[in-house]
């Protein structure tokens, strides 16, 4: 029996549904960031569990819980509210708050004091980050146990030093294989590099590894940093926001992925730090017997 309008179903008896184009997302003039809020959702390296990736207000990252818990049921200390996109270290006065997933990690230790309902909260994390290694779904990064007086030096740093806009920042992968951020046509992230060979590079250069201006010099002396400061203004802007040249030409288009810079602390990046330029080929000396 043929189907009607009236009936609501085709021949086959599925039903009549009209299709509905999705909408792309689109980033709003006026909004404080350029991130596309719905693609952040990751999982934690150590224990593997959801988190949401958000921008502070110094623009570095913060992973905090994916959902909203009780203000009283949370520290004063750490509690979080999300306005505009943008994760402010303070309440707002709402009766719900977020929490930064490192108070909740059960990979690493537990902040003090802790309330019963987020001791609670860690232990439940806990047994689905268990579950997650029984079935093999989660694999914690392994410790580097490689000694320091093995270990060869690097030619390539792993994470760059990198002077845009008088500014030093750390650099979360190699120079050359810094990702674009930005969103494709297609709802992907732009696959090229932000170092492209139809644009002018940086320079590597060794300068005073300082704390910063009018502080002491610390023991290491020199430090190489991958200086951009000799481009254009537009130029280091680029390398800021992390966009390649097509993507920088075109900036209705939304960040898909958070920037990966890191302002600079030779205090707490002290390992980073490297006393010699890098170069593409590392000559070893035999040791004569």
């Amino acid at each position: 029996m043929s189907s009607t309008a009236s009936s609501g179903r085709r021949w086959d008896g599925t039903p009549n549904r009209p299709h509905h184009r999705q909408r792309a997302l689109r980033v709003a003039s006026d909004s404080p960031t350029r991130l596309v809020r719905s693609a952040q959702p990751s999982r934690c390296h150590d224990c593997g569990n959801r988190i949401d990736w958000y921008t502070r207000p110094d623009t570095r990252p913060v992973s905090l819980h994916p959902q909203e818990l009780d203000a009283t049921t949370v520290p004063a200390a750490s509690r979080w509210h999300v306005s505009s996109g943008i994760a402010h270290p303070a309440h707002d006065g709402t009766p719900w708050c977020r929490i930064p997933h490192l108070a909740l990690c059960p990979a690493h230790p537990a902040p003090t004091p802790l309330t019963p309902q987020i001791a609670a909260l860690r232990r439940h994390l806990a047994l689905h980050t268990r579950r997650l290694l029984d079935t093999g779904t989660h694999t914690p990064p392994t410790p580097d146990t490689t000694s320091p007086a093995t270990a060869p030096e690097p030619c390539r740093p792993a994470r760059p030093i990198v002077l845009l806009l008088h500014t030093r920042y750390l650099a979360a992968q190699p120079v050359d294989t810094i990702q674009c951020v930005a969103q494709t046509r297609l709802r992907h992230r732009c696959t090229r590099p932000v170092l492209s060979p139809n644009a002018p590079a940086g320079t590597w250069t060794l300068v005073p590894a300082t704390t910063g201006r009018g502080q002491l010099t610390i023991p290491d002396g020199l430090m190489a940093v991958y200086d951009l400061t000799h481009l254009t203004y537009a130029e280091q802007l680029r390398w800021h926001h992390q966009r390649c040249p097509d993507h920088a030409a075109a900036p209705g288009a939304a960040d898909l992925a958070l920037c990966d810079w890191e302002p600079f602390d030779p205090l707490l990046h002290h390992q980073h730090i490297h006393n010699r330029l890098p170069t593409t080929v590392r000559h070893r000396t035999q040791a004569r017997a």
